[in-house]
């Protein structure tokens, strides 16, 4: 195999790897925001006595991570206030992590297919290059006049 195939291979098997990097964290992320949105939802049926059910902890869990906050439910103790602090930062910090993974995915895409042009364009570059070596290597080779036959193998 030629060190300019070998090439492509790695390239081609790190784009390979990428790819299932960003899908991995996407998912990694997803899960993450679903434990913590969980784990929320149970913190606020616990801490706050207005919270009744745990439907609306989680409720309350998802409104304080994505800090939309329509103010059907607030907390209304200090713990559960300072529980509520604690869900935003992580559920700031996760949901900026899944957006950022989607946007890798559509990026990814992108670059994947300038990448797949370059590399088809190299190939035919290289296959015309292999040709002109090999038109000059027999030129070279033959006496004049004898660069019409085929060269004998080697």
């Amino acid at each position: 195999m030629s060190s300019i195939a070998c090439r492509m291979d790695i390239s081609i098997s790190r784009r390979l790897w990428r790819h299932k990097v960003v899908r991995r964290g996407l998912t990694y992320s997803l899960i993450l925001v679903v434990v913590i949105l969980v784990i929320g939802g149970i913190g606020f049926w616990m801490l706050d006595p207005k919270v009744s059910t745990l439907q609306d902890g989680l409720w309350l869990s998802f409104t304080t991570a994505a800090t939309v906050g329509y103010g059907d439910m607030v907390p209304s103790t200090p713990w559960s206030r300072a529980f509520a602090v604690l869900v935003v930062l992580l559920g700031l910090s996760v949901l900026s992590l899944v957006t950022a993974s989607l946007a890798a995915i559509f990026v990814e895409k992108d670059v994947v297919e300038d990448e797949r042009r370059v590399e088809a364009e190299l190939l035919r570059e290289i296959r015309h290059l292999r040709n002109e070596v090999h038109l000059l290597r027999r030129s070279i080779d033959l006496p004049a006049g004898e660069g019409d036959r085929p060269s004998p193998a080697p």
